[in-house]
């Protein structure tokens, strides 16, 4: 991934937080998984668009017209540290609204989805 980041705090979102926004099935939010192809085969969450960071030349132009700059977006990768790289380049890019979820799938699993496999 490339690109300017400016290294401003990006807001967090927990997994908590995550399960409820998912139950109310708010169509206005915008989800966001950056894990490999091969991580996805082993656990996911339904819902989200998958944008692996290795795949960064062939998605990123496409960004823009894939999604709404101004919507609520969440971010999600293993542990939270690929999406909060994803968080700030969405921001360089005009996104407004952008949340890393805090700990990432594998905290979704242990507070929230136990049967989403652990690895």
């Amino acid at each position: 991934m490339t690109g300017n980041t400016s290294g401003q705090p990006i807001t967090q979102i927990s997994v908590n937080e995550l399960a409820q926004r998912l139950a109310s099935q708010d169509a206005n939010v915008q989800l966001i998984d950056v894990r490999e192809p091969q991580e996805l085969a082993i656990a996911q969450i339904e819902g989200f668009v998958n944008l692996p960071l290795s795949e960064y030349a062939q998605w990123s132009e496409r960004v823009p017209a894939m999604f709404d700059p101004q919507a609520e977006t969440l971010v999600l990768c293993h542990h939270g540290v690929r999406s909060a790289q994803m968080c700030q380049w969405l921001v360089t890019q005009g996104f407004t609204n952008v949340k890393n979820i805090a700990g990432g799938i594998a905290a979704y699993s242990l507070l929230v989805d136990s049967s989403i496999p652990q690895y």
